[in-house]
C-alpha cells in the first residue's frame, strides 16, 4: 500500500507537467521574418545574425505567334502567313533577403564544430568522421539541413541549432513568447 503511495505524486505530476504542453511548446523557434535591412533586437544587441538572399523567381514564355501575310497596294502577297517565336520575361516572386539569428563568430570553436558534424553525420547529411573544421561539404550538409526551415544557407541558424540539438532552449524567451 506505501508502494501505491508513492506513484500517486508521480503520476500527479505527469499529469501537470503534460498539462502545460499547451502553454508552452518545447521548440520554440526563432521566426523568420523577410526584411530589406537587418532587424536588430534592442534586447539583444550582441546577438548575432546572418543573411539569406534568395533570388527572384523569374518565368520565360516562348510562344508562337500567327503573323498574319502582307499584301502590297494591289493585293499581291509580298509576304505569306508564317508563324513568329516570341519570347518574354515575367518575374513570379520577388528577390528576398531573410536575416536570422545565428550563433556568433567566438562560440564556433573545433569543438562546437565537430559537435555540428556529428549531428549532420548523424542525419547522413555529412561523411564522417569529423574534422573540428568549416569545410565545402559541412557547409553544403548546413544549408541541406535549413533548407526545410525555409533557410537557404550555409550559416548555421540558431533555429537549426537548436533542433539539431546543439544550442539550449531558453526557457524564459519560450515563455515570454
Amino acid at each position: 500500500m506505501s508502494s501505491l503511495f508513492k506513484i500517486i505524486p508521480v503520476l500527479a505530476m505527469g499529469l501537470y507537467v503534460a498539462s502545460c504542453g499547451d502553454n508552452l511548446s518545447r521548440f520554440v523557434e526563432p521566426q523568420l521574418e523577410a526584411t530589406r535591412n537587418q532587424q536588430v533586437d534592442l534586447d539583444r544587441p550582441t546577438a548575432c545574425h546572418g543573411r539569406d538572399d534568395t533570388p527572384a523567381v523569374i518565368e520565360t514564355v516562348t510562344e508562337q505567334v500567327a503573323v498574319p501575310e502582307e499584301r502590297d497596294a494591289e493585293g499581291r502577297v509580298i509576304a505569306a502567313a508564317r508563324y513568329q517565336t516570341e519570347t518574354r520575361q515575367r518575374i513570379v516572386s520577388d528577390r528576398q533577403e531573410i536575416w536570422f539569428e545565428t550563433p556568433c563568430r567566438d562560440e564556433w570553436t573545433p569543438e562546437f564544430i565537430g559537435s555540428v558534424q556529428r549531428a549532420l553525420i548523424a542525419r547522413g547529411l555529412l561523411q564522417g568522421p569529423p574534422s573540428g573544421e568549416i569545410d565545402t561539404a559541412t557547409r553544403a550538409a548546413i544549408r541541406a539541413f535549413q533548407s526545410d526551415l525555409g533557410i537557404n544557407s550555409d550559416v548555421l541558424s540558431v533555429a537549426a541549432g537548436k533542433r539539431l540539438g546543439l544550442i539550449v532552449y531558453d526557457r524564459a524567451e519560450a515563455l515570454a513568447r
